[in-house]
């Protein structure tokens, strides 16, 4: 009976490569952008942020590390707007522009409501002209992500929604799932170990197997940090003492 003597693993490789397996992380169907950050990039399936699809960015209260994490690849989004729906600080334009992101395309919603917030987030996906949707919203039940999500499906938007820690144990549509907060870790420099602000960043839900470690990312980006480099090293030149 060679047919029942086959193993699981002779059963998996007969399988279309198409399909994915729980064991894998996942190549994603859809397309992806990637973060900017290498070690991020390899724990999401694709290599990157899934575009088309629902990124929900989970944070304890008051911490708002989501410009860390998206800055890079918003940067390189397109030409088109990038519409903040509810954002809960006016965003610093030197900064983003510093790192990219071109301040004409920031555009912000001030809705208040939940039901005003997501309907500029519907007809924002639904815009030809815009590449990316970020929106804060504190409460929102799973049917309505759902909308959002099958929006950013539909039109091949970047959605990003960014909630309270607390929302971790509720059910989402989202098709990657991050707890994102403030971490001190340490870090070789040069000869020496030293203390170094950072993100740690736990993988809630994605293709693929369970993250069983957190990632550690500096907290600010490569280009951030040689940006700040650059500036520092000109105010210390003779010509600016």
């Amino acid at each position: 009976m060679p047919a029942l003597a086959r193993t699981s693993a002779d059963f998996l490789d007969a399988i279309h490569a198409d399909v994915w397996h729980a064991h894998a992380l996942s190549t994603a169907p859809l397309p992806v952008l990637a973060t900017g950050d290498f070690a991020l990039d390899a724990q999401l399936p694709g290599g990157g942020w899934p575009v088309g699809a629902l990124t929900e960015i989970l944070q304890p209260p008051g911490v708002h590390s989501e410009w860390r994490l998206l800055m890079p690849a918003l940067a390189r989004s397109g030409l088109g707007p990038v519409l903040l729906v509810g954002a809960p600080h006016v965003p610093f334009a030197p900064s983003l522009m510093a790192q990219g992101l071109a301040a004409q395309r920031m555009l912000w919603v001030t809705a208040q409501s939940g039901a005003s917030r997501l309907w500029a987030c519907e007809q924002a996906l639904r815009c030809a002209e815009v590449n990316a949707v970020l929106a804060w919203l504190p409460q929102v039940r799973s049917e309505q992500l759902r909308r959002l999500q099958m929006a950013a499906s539909e039109y091949s938007k970047l959605l990003f929604v960014m909630r309270p820690e607390a929302a971790q144990d509720e059910a989402s549509p989202a098709v990657l799932r991050l707890h994102v907060q403030p971490h001190t870790f340490m870090a070789q420099k040069a000869t020496s170990a030293q203390t170094q602000d950072g993100l740690q960043i736990q993988v809630l839900k994605r293709r693929g197997p369970p993250l069983e470690q957190p990632l550690q990312l500096p907290a600010r980006s490569a280009q951030l940090s040689l940006l700040l480099a650059a500036q520092h090293a000109l105010d210390r030149s003779p010509t600016h003492a």
